[in-house]
């Protein structure tokens, strides 16, 4: 099969198609959810996410941004929503609105925790943001990147022409798109793409991406562009774009705030990604499922409270796919050891908790696995916990029950020391679990 040239690719991401982990069948494979349904209200419900609370304290004047020729507001607005710029990965696709802007010479800028994604194009004119508010999901924001005496954070939902799919699970959210890239940045469009997460195999992940740091002999799509669109017919992978220590030849490294595009920084903003959009989604499936379970109990004057068996297959259905993310059922072995390049791993652990033992969510394996315990790290954030009680009373129940050896064949990977230790973990790093977690 020959490449085609593809054409101007509008909007930057919309018009890929969607391969290995997009073609899952689940939740958002083919259902978006209605944003104005009355239990959601995505454009007109308020929201508390980490942008709307740094505008307040900004107009409250309880805090500044500050303004640099070469950057903007890029570091001030790191530094105020505690943002690492060790996460910073490098992504070259034209796979933003700012797409002109974006090339193998000329990459965006992303950096990440776990509540808020900050994009950087260079002589770009808005600085791109993505955060986790705790009940409404992802919300949308640009800050303008010329000098002001009142800086200020707009609002965009025009970003769900793109961030509102299959990919996201139907819920506005993010993902982590492989591509297969010509040497301008443009994706071919005839060789499709992929979503990544923990579940997808090396082989098909960061197409369009820079990566640094070691993975052995394990092959990546990073690093590499199609040179001749119209003869070859595949992505030139090779030695040469894997276990790259600096991207010198590829960029000027002065022009960003940091010389890597970390490979633990990528495989950890792949994770959180998809676990965003799970929340998002289990979390508003029971928010409207609930809401119609009361309409008709009204309707036939019985208790609202009561839970019909189609609201609870509904929601078990759901809390079971966000139970199999949770547990990194499915995820992708490591067949060598992977090591980063910056301080993100060092950053990471040391911004989790721990229980009297010292063991955390965010302790890493990297030799076979991701995590050292194979139990995701974002139960212990802000968005987790707003989740509905009829959710989490169900999703706690069945995590306890796949720590205890019940779960099925599904979690059978699981040993009985990992039981043990998640168990035990989740124990000591999340307050207040007595409603849900019952001591054995």
């Amino acid at each position: 099969m020959r490449l085609r040239e593809a054409g101007y690719w509008l909007a930057g991401v919309g018009a890929v198609a969607i391969l290995g982990q997009g073609a899952r069948a689940g939740l958002g494979s083919s259902y978006m959810v209605p944003l104005d349904h009355d239990a959601i209200q995505y454009a007109k419900a308020p929201v508390d996410d980490p942008v709307a609370r740094l505008q307040r304290k900004l107009d409250a004047g309880k805090a500044t941004l500050q303004y640099d020729d070469e950057f903007g507001y890029l570091r001030s607005v790191l530094r105020e929503l505690k943002v690492p710029l060790s996460s910073q990965v490098l992504v070259f696709s034209k796979t933003s609105f700012q797409a002109p802007r974006i090339a193998p010479r000329t990459p965006r800028a992303l950096y990440f925790n776990d509540s808020s994604t900050v994009g950087f194009v260079r002589t770009g004119e808005v600085l791109e943001l993505a955060v986790q508010d705790p009940r409404q999901g992802t919300i949308f924001y640009t800050l303008d990147q010329e000098r002001a005496s009142r800086p200020h954070f707009d609002r965009r939902d025009i970003c769900l022409q793109c961030h509102q799919s299959g990919a996201t699970l139907g819920v506005p959210g993010m993902m982590v798109r492989s591509v297969v890239p010509d040497r301008n940045g443009m994706p071919l469009m005839s060789l499709g793409g992929y979503i990544t997460d923990h579940r997808s195999a090396l082989k098909d992940r960061w197409g369009g991406w820079y990566v640094t740091g070691k993975s052995g002999d394990q092959e990546h799509m990073g690093n590499a562009v199609v040179g001749n669109a119209a003869e070859d017919d595949r992505l030139p992978v090779s030695a040469g774009t894997r276990n790259l220590s600096d991207l010198g030849k590829f960029i000027d490294t002065g022009a960003y705030l940091a010389p890597h595009s970390d490979i633990v920084a990528l495989m950890t903003l792949e994770h959180q990604t998809q676990m965003w959009n799970l929340m998002t989604r289990v979390g508003w499936e029971a928010r409207m499922a609930m809401y119609e379970n009361n309409a008709i109990n009204k309707s036939l004057g019985e208790p609202e409270g009561q839970v019909r068996e189609s609201t609870a297959h509904r929601i078990d259905a759901a809390v079971e796919e966000l139970l199999e993310y949770v547990f990194f059922a499915g995820e992708a072995k490591l067949a060598q050891p992977v090591k980063g390049t910056s301080g993100f791993q060092a950053d990471f652990e040391r911004g989790g908790r721990q229980d009297s033992n010292g063991r955390g969510l965010r302790q890493f394996d990297l030799a076979t696995r991701m995590f050292r315990y194979p139990c995701s790290f974002m139960i212990e954030t802000e968005a987790f916990d707003a989740m509905p009680e009829v959710v989490k009373s169900r999703l706690y129940g069945r995590m306890q029950t796949v720590l205890e050896g019940r779960g099925g064949a599904k979690f059978a990977y699981l040993s009985e020391g990992q039981r043990r230790d998640i168990r035990e973990i989740i124990g000591g790093v999340k307050p207040g679990l007595s409603p849900y977690w019952y001591d054995k």
